[in-house]
């Protein structure tokens, strides 16, 4: 019970309001797209920033916890990709968007409250390699597999440059980075600006859950609902679970890092899937319809995740 009223409640609770709000046309489509920019561009980045600035770094990098959540994450890739194909008959760029959907988490927009509503700063430093990473590493997967089909295989040489350009654009990237320049050279941040900063990353967190819901409610369950449910199962069960095998029995890392890895594992379907499978017209519906239906079965297997990982 302490989990639902401490944890779970306050961040998707903020979720269903959201949803409610934009349902209710009490919060129009503008001010969504308003607020997602505001939480995108600034709160987050913001907030990423002093994080990190303020962070103490490891000696060395935590390779076995990358590997924990990306070799699973590949697995799972390749496995829905192998389901979309024989299970569903999927096209290859279908299977390409069906692969993606099961394995990218919502890490920044779900998976930063989530976590820092659980574990707070302590967390902070794993938290932050996956949202620094996860894009990089799921985008350029996904891409080669999709332009792969199309026959675009000369311009796959291009795609780590065009992934890097793309990331270099992203705010969330650029906070990161910045907040890692701060701390390497151990440059302190101004009063002024640390107050400003602190003042506008305490808006992320449930600017950020509130815009998951009110943007959910622009999304409709239709299309093929088994491709839905089937991905929604793939995301919320086996990626936490294949997660939590590597960083746990295989790699035995430390409790918070563990935990950390498995709760982003366990987060919804992130909205960029739906973006690439609008982008190649190919998995539209069966996206949008994951992201609704993970989001939502979420609520209860979270809840189920931090009782296994016995958060109190």
């Amino acid at each position: 019970m302490g989990i639902l009223v401490d944890i779970i409640t306050p961040v998707f609770g903020l979720v269903v309001m959201g949803y409610v709000a934009a349902r209710l046309r009490w919060f129009e489509e503008a001010g969504i797209k308003g607020l997602s920019g505001f939480v995108f561009n600034f709160a987050i980045p913001v907030m990423l920033f002093r994080t990190i600035a303020t962070t103490t770094l490891p000696q060395e990098m935590p390779w076995q916890f990358l590997a924990s959540y990306y070799v699973s994450g590949l697995f799972l890739f390749a496995f829905a990709m192998l389901l979309g194909r024989m299970v569903f008959h999927q096209e290859t760029q279908a299977v390409g968007i069906y692969g993606m959907a099961g394995s990218y988490s919502n890490v920044v927009l779900l998976g930063i409250p989530l976590v820092l509503t659980t574990f707070g700063d302590r967390a902070s430093l794993p938290l932050f390699m996956i949202v620094a990473t996860q894009a990089a590493v799921m985008f350029v997967a996904t891409t080669a597999v999709i332009e792969s089909a199309a026959g675009a295989g000369g311009q796959l040489r291009h795609l780590p440059w065009q992934t890097a350009l793309v990331l270099a654009r992203n705010p969330i990237i650029i906070g990161l980075l910045l907040g890692l320049f701060f701390n390497l050279l151990q440059i302190a941040i101004p009063a002024p600006i640390d107050t400003l900063a602190k003042s506008l990353g305490g808006a992320a967190l449930p600017c950020a859950v509130f815009s998951v819901g009110a943007s959910l409610s622009q999304y409709r369950v239709q299309g093929s609902l088994s491709e839905a449910c089937s991905l929604a199962a793939l995301k919320n069960l086996l990626h936490p679970l294949l997660v939590w095998i590597m960083a746990h029995h295989l790699f035995q890392l430390d409790a918070i890092w563990t935990a950390t890895a498995v709760l982003l594992a366990g987060a919804p379907v992130g909205v960029n899937v739906y973006l690439f499978a609008q982008r190649y017209n190919a998995l539209v519906a069966p996206a949008a319809a994951a992201i609704v239906i993970s989001t939502g079965t979420s609520i209860i297997t979270l809840s189920v995740i931090l009782y296994l990982l016995d958060v109190r």
